[in-house]
């Protein structure tokens, strides 16, 4: 049976956002001579969460017969995207009051202006006449004041956590309760009990221990009721036991960095003996966090012994970097290593060459 999902609750609200952009035009006779469907762009302004921005043609868009006229439009930056937007078009005098005998306001559905197609609807061709442009001009500037309310702003929404279900306490509580448990585990005589008729243990015990509990190919039947596991302390089978049950690593609050650490080398250790892949992973990512120039060197030997290629690497790049290697080296952990794995410390000092020489 596979773990539950973790599930979220989401909630959809409609938002309009508003904003302005005030377009300044600065030294506006410079733009003499510009052509036809020649525009001036402003800077990318944000409203609603999308790009905008406004381009202004003084001659009139080439597009369409906008002769005698200048055009502006707004113009939707944001790949991919589709807007539902309000916009006002102003012109403002020299003493920032807005002119009204000049607003324009359109009310269009946005999809991101291609340049070579036709941007008509998003904004006015022939927005003023040349020729009724100079009596708004003041000190050789032109302010384009350009309002937009996107009516469906990008969404908002609240996501509420719902609790977590709690079947992993419930095996947990059956796993320490040993109510039904109808297999022994016996390490360094220490004893634990298990379940391998239960529905979910059934499918996370035996996996892990078949041979164990079914014996031989030739005895296939007969289930083993008691099992004597080697080479692994108590501890850390207690602690292997509570992953098979709940999925989750145990927590070592009580215990200080160095027995925590300890602890986690040992059941990524378990966890590539079982194929546990999941466990081991979780181990690998908590050790590549803990490194230190103390454990390094031997953090490095577990991982390559155990084949966990992420933690090699996280250990080399660690102990190359920021000068760290002379300290590693001085370390009583990288003597043992150095006469156990020779082979390893020069990949290190290989990678090391070939990085002075990048």
């Amino acid at each position: 049976m596979e773990p539950p999902l973790p599930t979220t609750v989401s909630t959809c609200t409609s938002e309009t956002a508003r904003g302005k952009h005030v377009f300044n035009i600065a030294g506006y006779h410079l733009h003499k001579g510009m052509g036809a469907g020649e525009s001036i762009r402003s800077a990318t302004f944000a409203v609603g969460g999308y790009d905008w921005c406004v381009r202004y043609y003084p001659y009139g868009d080439i597009s369409r017969d906008c002769r005698g006229y200048v055009s502006v439009y707004l113009e939707l930056l944001t790949r991919d995207a589709e807007v539902r937007a309000d916009y006002v078009f102003r012109l403002i005098d020299n003493s920032g009051s807005a002119l009204p005998s000049v607003v324009r306001r359109f009310t269009s559905k946005y999809t991101p202006v291609d340049p070579d197609e036709d941007p008509d609807g998003y904004g006015a061709n022939k927005f003023m006449k040349q020729s009724e442009l100079a009596s708004y001009l003041r000190d050789d500037r032109l302010v384009i004041e350009c309002e937009v309310k996107v009516i469906n702003a990008k969404t908002k929404t609240e996501v509420q956590d719902v609790p977590p279900s709690d079947l992993p306490n419930h095996l947990g509580k059956l796993l320490d309760g040993k109510r039904g448990a109808d297999v022994t585990f016996e390490v360094e005589g220490e004893v634990f009990s298990a379940h391998n008729s239960q529905d979910y243990a059934r499918y996370a015990i035996a996996p892990v221990f078949d041979a164990q509990l079914y014996g031989p190919l030739s005895d296939a039947g007969a289930m083993s009721k008691n099992i004597i596991v080697k080479d692994m302390e108590p501890p850390v089978f207690k602690a292997l036991l509570h992953f098979i049950y709940t999925d989750s690593l145990p927590a070592m609050d009580d215990a200080d960095d160095g027995e925590s650490e300890d602890m986690v080398k040992h059941l990524l250790v378990a966890a590539d003996r079982y194929a546990m892949d999941r466990m081991k992973m979780m181990c690998e990512d908590i050790l590549c966090k803990s490194l230190d120039v103390e454990t390094a060197a031997t953090t490095l030997a577990l991982a390559d012994q155990h084949h966990c290629s992420k933690l090699k690497d996280a250990c080399v790049e660690y102990i190359l970097s920021s000068n760290r290697l002379n300290a590693v080296v001085a370390s009583r952990e990288y003597a043992h290593l150095k006469r156990s794995c020779p082979a390893l410390m020069f990949d290190v000092f290989e990678r090391a060459t070939k990085s002075r020489k990048i």
